[in-house]
């Protein structure tokens, strides 16, 4: 969880987009990110795939008003309200996004990667699927997100500690010492018109994770401390688990702030 997922990139910048806080050359830079080029499949009255500018103008055209994040796990479908079809989807990619407003759609990224890893072009194609009208599976408020993340930052120190992992060797620490300094380049953690309590939630929310993927070794820098065998690589997993469970669901809960504000203001 040491990079940004692009369904938060393109939840937390299509919501700026369709609020008018941002123009759409901006939007779509900022989703695009590092990646080559973006499409979107399957919008309804499309017979092809269309750039993500022309996209985004499609589903605001479609009675979309805003976006929602869902980042699901096995055994926790995080964000999502079905179909089955969907869910499948997302679950494979790990993210999605929920449409809100008139057009009840949700997008899944496929990616593909092309050319060596030095000079890698990424082509994203996010698939849009009909979804359920329902309220997301398991998203906390920003302020109960913001509750469980102080203590899962105490529980995820404590263990990595116990485990000898925090600080434990050169590759682990490079890794953290990479994250801090994105951290500091005060870069633009969310996108304008998100309230800065979901900017700090998100920051806290990506530390977490940030620490949990390094433990669990699954970052090219990473390793795994003083664990040497298959049977402590999983019992580590384990014990991560619930705070990486945390750290996926304030995620989600700071992305979807954005609407969750504006239907407070609309009640």
């Amino acid at each position: 969880m040491l990079q940004e997922p692009r369904s938060g990139r393109m939840v937390a910048w299509g919501n700026a987009l369709l609020g008018g806080f941002v123009s759409p050359d901006e939007a779509v830079q900022e989703i695009v990110g590092g990646d080559s080029v973006h499409r979107i499949e399957g919008l309804p009255g499309e017979q092809e795939a269309v750039g993500l500018s022309l996209g985004l103008g499609r589903l605001r055209a479609l009675g979309v008003t805003g976006f929602r994040v869902a980042l699901p796990a096995p055994g926790h479908p995080l964000g999502l309200s079905g179909p089955a079809q969907f869910n499948t989807r997302a679950l494979v990619a790990q993210e999605a996004v929920i449409s809100v407003g008139k057009a009840a759609l949700g997008l899944v990224p496929e990616i593909t990667e092309m050319g060596p890893r030095q000079d890698c072009h990424v082509e994203v194609v996010w698939q849009c699927l009909v979804v359920r009208d329902a309220p997301p599976a398991d998203v906390p408020s920003l302020g109960e997100a913001e509750r469980e993340l102080a203590e899962a930052l105490r529980e995820a120190t404590a263990t990595l500690a116990r485990l000898d992992v925090a600080g434990a060797g050169p590759a682990a620490q490079a890794a953290l010492d990479a994250y801090r300094a994105r951290a500091e380049q005060g870069r633009e953690v969310l996108a304008p018109g998100y309230p800065a309590r979901a900017a700090r939630v998100l920051e806290l929310a990506q530390r977490v994770g940030a620490l949990t993927s390094i433990a669990q070794g699954r970052d090219d820098s990473a390793e795994h401390g003083t664990a040497v065998s298959a049977s402590q690589i999983a019992a580590r997993a384990e014990l991560l688990r619930p705070v990486e469970r945390t750290a996926r669901r304030a995620q989600v809960a700071a992305y979807n702030a954005y609407v969750e504000e504006a239907e407070r203001r609309r009640r």
